[in-house]
């Protein structure tokens, strides 16, 4: 697509920019309040009804035409305001299985339910809390701000980002053709970058992801007579020391891709050799081409290698979830990043040098494919505290990174205020790139698609409008002396088509040397924060918060998307929203315990709150293991500590003849399940008739406590969080 150019003005970005950010000031006291309590009560992908019930709430007072269940739990709030551009504003809702131990006087205690059925922690882990909050307060300081633009603003809440198919869920259920296809979306994320800064790139930003299901087949029997079988545990062994060739050597070295293994079960007795084995699989690529590469040889290499053993039957290889490159349009990436600076300051906005390895499901809202894709913009936008920043190990940026807890992190804490104020400013400044300005020509350039909400005016001709002689690109390039990290000019590799094999990626620029930046001139003086002095609604469930939205009672049927048009709402009356309670029934949220403000962790963690060692990638503190170690009884009963069977023989629960045991995980296998069809649900346990499972009856797991991941545990192993305080405010 060849986008039209959209030249910034600075001086208009000071002007009517400037009119509407100063109402962040006056806004920012509710959103700081729906955040803390989106934080609070965080629900699972998908699951989002509390929390897609408080946006529709919030957007229809502020006047928005409002509509939910969208693609199951989605929200759409459209506002029109005359002829012009639409621009998609969108904020992701799900949070994450984590148990938080932040120590925050707002942490999450809630738990839920995951889509296998086994009860979890849940936190805001990835900051969707955040995304969610400036969403919602965006809305609404630009529905204050009307008569400083014009055309029609569109504001998305999505579901299921976290199983990166609530996107697709939203445009399968309409999204474009019931609500106007937008000339351009924006999103932001948060990052581990110092609160305050936004780090752009133009082009790919994120990598492409693939979660391939395999099982192997062989032919059980006796351990002692092994001659008599087909292993696949020796089959999915071999798979997974030949999948380590790929990257080494199949794919460039210019390139970058990812192969992991991140599940691997078989088997229920050490005398017996089982029926079959299963995988799961992950991949990451930046190039499409090298992900079709990947997939290729991760098919080729299991099938060679159960072919190899004499497997009777052939592997099953399925797709469980899959999102493209996040590849941000550079034209439009150069617009936004000219507004932020104008704004900003140069010494605040940054410039990526090399795209992140994450994925998101965002890319699915540009229509990768179409003739006509939609373009967008995805920035990151700093959350880490500048103390804790500052007290990382390390000298560089880069170096600096790996030691702050980042998203997915149980310790993962934003700085609240800084990082809403920079969200609500940054998104409200990318929207009114976009929005006509009032005195304009009506569908002011968009990046080359002419809007879908209204028709051509009189003597117009519907279509695109294209200039005769697009401009050159402009160059998306920040001061070289930009402190964090260093600024790169684009390469346009989004623009090139892509060859049937990928050419090799251009080198990128490796961290800089310098310090991190400095708090903005004047960023002290901003006055009292809000941190102590407007929250105390916001942590005790009183009788000042709202009434419960409610979400629907356990198994009832998912939300039916809306028929007819959308219900006109009534100009906002009084203040957007308060922040509602938690759900009836939801343990009791205590400040008990809090951190004083100020207040730091004890033992091996400086005063900027976290591990002087930098943090582990298990989540736990520098030692390794919480104060005192785990507690010996701990370990799930029936379990195999390390590997090993238990000293006192097998488990309570005897394993039938046919090797696979129906009873003897309840709930599932600790890993996921390992039922009779990979593919379903875990069989119930007989030992408890009904169509639930006893909570307190724990799955038999491998390992102890310490062997579990904080960042993917299905469920909490009883170890209390840590008592010290582990942030400030």
């Amino acid at each position: 697509m060849e986008a039209v150019p959209h030249a910034v003005d600075p001086q208009r970005v000071a002007e009517h920019g400037g009119a509407v950010m100063r109402l962040v000031d006056e806004i920012f006291p509710l959103v700081e309040g729906f955040y803390v309590d989106l934080h609070k009560n965080p629900e699972l992908s998908n699951q989002e009804h509390r929390t897609a019930g408080a946006v529709a709430e919030w957007l229809t007072r502020a006047g928005f035409d409002v509509e939910t269940g969208v693609g199951g739990t989605g929200v759409v709030g459209v506002l029109r305001n005359g002829e012009g551009p639409t621009v998609l504003l969108r904020g992701d809702m799900d949070a994450l299985p984590v148990q938080e131990r932040t120590g925050l006087p707002y942490a999450s205690t809630a738990r839920g339910r995951d889509d296998d059925g086994q009860d979890v922690p849940i936190m805001h882990a990835c900051g969707h809390d955040a995304h969610t909050a400036c969403l919602v307060g965006t809305a609404d300081l630009l529905a204050e701000a009307r008569d400083e633009w014009h055309g029609t603003l569109m504001v998305v809440a999505q579901p299921g980002e976290e199983t990166l198919d609530g996107a697709t869920a939203m445009l399968r259920d309409g999204l474009y053709t019931r609500f106007g296809r937008p000339d351009v979306v924006l999103a932001q994320h948060l990052g581990p970058q110092p609160a305050g800064m936004v780090a752009h790139r133009a082009g790919t930003i994120m990598a492409a992801t693939t979660n391939l299901r395999v099982r192997v087949f062989g032919s059980g029997g006796h351990a002692a007579r092994p001659e008599n079988t087909v292993d696949p545990v020796l089959i999915a062994a071999n798979i997974v020391n030949r999948l380590q060739t790929i990257v080494a050597r199949e794919i460039s070295p210019s390139e970058m891709a990812v192969v992991t293994v991140g599940v691997l079960r078989a088997g229920t007795k050490a005398n017996v050799i089982p029926e079959e084995a299963y995988l799961e699989i992950d991949t990451r690529a930046l190039n499409p081409a090298v992900a079709d590469r990947l997939h290729s040889a991760i098919d080729r290499i299991v099938r060679a290698e159960a072919a190899a053993s004499g497997a009777q039957r052939d592997p099953e290889i399925s797709v469980a979830r899959e999102t493209g490159v996040t590849a941000n349009e550079p034209e439009a990436t150069a617009e936004v990043v000219a507004a932020h600076r104008a704004y900003f300051g140069d010494d605040r906005v940054v410039e990526l040098p090399e795209p992140t390895t994450g994925s998101e499901d965002f890319s699915a809202f540009g229509l990768p494919g179409d003739p006509a894709p939609v373009p967008y913009v995805y920035w990151f936008l700093g959350s880490t505290p500048h103390d804790v920043w500052e007290a990382a190990p390390g000298e560089t940026p880069y170096e600096k990174l790996m030691g702050v807890p980042a998203t997915h992190s149980p310790f993962f804490a934003p700085d609240r205020e800084s990082t809403l104020r920079a969200g609500l400013a940054a998104m409200s400044l990318g929207a009114l790139t976009y929005l006509g300005t009032p005195g304009a020509p009506a569908g002011a350039a968009t990046g080359g698609q002419a809007s879908m909400s209204a028709g051509p005016g009189p003597g117009e001709a519907a279509g695109p409008v294209r200039p005769d002689e697009p401009a050159p690109v402009p160059a998306v390039a920040g001061p070289a002396e930009s402190g964090f990290p260093g600024a790169v000019a684009p390469e346009g590799d989004a623009a090139a088509p892509a060859p049937d094999y990928p050419p090799p990626v251009p080198p990128t620029a490796v961290y800089p040397g310098e310090p991190a930046p400095a708090a903005a001139e004047g960023e002290e003086e901003q006055g009292e924060p809000t941190a102590y002095t407007d929250m105390d609604p916001y942590l005790d469930d009183d009788e000042n918060a709202a009434p419960d939205y409610g979400p629907p009672p356990s198994g009832a049927p998912m939300a039916p998307p809306p028929q007819g048009p959308p219900i006109a709402a009534p100009p906002p009356q009084g203040p957007p929203v308060a922040a509602p309670p938690p759900p009836p029934g939801a343990v009791p949220y205590s400040t008990e315990g809090a951190p004083e403000p100020g207040g730091h962790p004890v033992g091996n963690a400086p005063s900027g709150g976290y591990p002087a060692n930098g943090y582990p990638s298990g989540g736990y503190p520098a030692e390794g293991r919480p104060p005192g170690g785990y507690p010996a009884e701990d370990h799930p009963q029936g379990g195999h500590p390390v590997g090993g069977h238990p000293a006192e023989g097998p488990p309570p629960v005897a394993y039938p003849g046919d090797g696979q045991p129906p009873g003897a995980y309840p709930g599932g296998h600790p890993s996921g399940g390992y039922p009779a069809d990979p593919y379903g649900r875990p069989l119930p346990d007989p030992r408890y008739p009904g169509p639930e499972q006893p909570d307190a009856q724990q799955p038999v797991q491998y390992g102890g406590p310490e062997q579990q991941d904080d960042h993917d545990r299905s469920g909490d192993n009883g170890q209390e969080p840590p008592q010290g305080p582990t942030y400030r405010l």
